[in-house]
């Protein structure tokens, strides 16, 4: 069968289906996260970017078993293809919990974590869009994502210190101490996707 995309840029494809859709569900959680409107059709609208996002995954380890030649370390693709995962996997984690803790109002610093997830994400993705090219591209968004991290995981600290501070109810505290962490995590995975996008372009310079 004629291939119109030639075998050793197929991976790269399949990455950059892989970030757009989780943009796609990052977009999503902020539109729950600001507008706080059926949360639950959101939610499922979101849990269905994710199993789209299964789909690629398992597309990318096929190929990658099928491919004795890959344009990138093996070892490599993996990493990426387990870090993306694993952002969406974490954006559907927050908006499964938030509707299973019946949550009915978003803080101020959940809505920022999820801005400084899509921003994130933003940034992964045009990173992910040099893989391929010309790889030079690359760094000044992994560099971007790095920051990005710090910045949430500040913001998760000092949520949860106010949430201590002020809140009187247990329960409460237990149920936005994990969505926040929850909302930091998927940062994290983002700058693991980073560190091994920027550990390719320095290897493929």
């Amino acid at each position: 069968m004629f291939r119109i995309i030639p075998s050793d840029q197929e991976f790269f494809v399949l990455f950059e289906k892989a970030s757009q859709n989780i943009l796609e569900g990052a977009e999503r959680l902020k539109e729950l996260l600001d507008n706080f409107d059926n949360v639950k059709e959101r939610a499922r609208d979101i849990e269905e970017i994710e199993h789209k996002g299964d789909t690629i995954t398992h597309d990318v380890v096929k190929k990658l078993n099928t491919t004795f030649i890959t344009p990138i370390e093996r070892e490599d693709i993996l990493a990426l293809v387990s870090s993306l995962d694993d952002i969406i996997d974490l954006i559907h984690a927050a908006a499964t919990r938030i509707t299973l803790y019946k949550i009915v109002e978003p803080t101020p610093q959940a809505k920022e974590l999820g801005f400084l997830i899509l921003k994130s994400v933003r940034e992964l993705n045009r990173g992910i869009s040099h893989m391929g090219k010309k790889m030079d591209g690359v760094y000044e968004h992994c560099v971007e994502v790095n920051s990005l991290e710090n910045e949430a995981d500040r913001v998760c600290r000092d949520a949860i210190a106010y949430l201590f501070e002020h809140e009187k109810d247990p329960i409460t505290i237990l149920k936005w101490k994990e969505i926040y962490e929850t909302l930091e995590t998927a940062t994290d995975r983002c700058e693991d996707a980073a560190n091994v996008l920027e550990g390719v372009a320095l290897k493929n310079a």
